[in-house]
């Protein structure tokens, strides 16, 4: 519980840092999913493990760069839903 909230707690440092630019957003989030997964290894529980993998999935997403842009497959949705 702990790695998450301090997990938690980097991301949005991290998020605030990467808003000078693309390039360095891209970076910011690719070193913020990078240490998520650090974390993710070392959490002692499957549970902990699968929720820091999944914020450092979403992060990779948001930042369209989940396969390191070799794809557009992970882009994310822009598109509404159909109503």
């Amino acid at each position: 519980m702990r790695k998450m909230i301090i997990a938690s707690l980097s991301a949005v440092a991290l998020m605030g840092v990467a808003a000078c630019g693309e390039s360095t957003e891209d970076a910011a989030a690719e070193r913020q999913a990078d240490a998520l997964e650090e974390q993710a290894d070392q959490a002692p529980t499957e549970a902990q493990e699968e929720a820091l993998e999944a914020e450092a999935d979403r992060i990779e997403q948001e930042a369209g760069n989940a396969d390191g842009g070799m794809t557009t497959e992970n882009m994310p949705n822009t598109v509404p839903p159909a109503q």
